[in-house]
């Protein structure tokens, strides 16, 4: 009698589904590490060196300071100008006038703060930003109350 031998002789074959999921976990590995980096962006700051002799100089901002009080009293640098019940404010349009001008000629900046008491009406706050438009003033900050100490 003969003896069948079993072989176990299968061929073994290209096994995908082991593949699909390496690929899955590596691509699952990049795209939680995508998050994580660090993006840079350009910084504009120019080093000290040689000026360029086309540039303009330029002076640094003139800042003053308006306050609005609750009686109506408008002062400039804490000096008070026009009366209170004036509405149209033609000195303190006309020293606006000048500082725009002298700034413009000497190219520097007007900033200014406008300080208002709590109390200060709205009519008289609407009336020195009339005398700041008139004097081509556009760069102001606005505050309501008392400076903090």
């Amino acid at each position: 009698m003969k003896h069948l031998i079993h072989s176990d002789t299968t061929a073994m074959g290209f096994q995908i589904a082991p593949m699909i999921d390496v690929v899955f976990v590596i691509m699952l590995f990049f795209m939680v590490m995508t998050g994580t980096m660090k993006v840079e962006r350009e910084l504009m700051t120019k080093l000290p060196g040689r000026d360029d002799p086309t540039q303009t100089v330029c002076f640094p901002a003139e800042e003053i300071t308006l306050g609005i009080l609750e009686d109506g009293t408008v002062t400039l640098n804490d000096a008070a100008f026009d009366s209170p019940k004036d509405k149209a404010l033609p000195r303190l349009t006309d020293t606006l006038k000048r500082l725009a001008t002298s700034s413009a000629r000497q190219k520097q900046k007007v900033l200014v703060t406008l300080q208002a008491e709590e109390q200060a009406s709205y009519e008289r706050i609407i009336d020195v930003l009339n005398s700041l438009h008139k004097a081509e003033i556009q760069n102001v900050t606005f505050t309501v109350g008392n400076e903090p100490p």
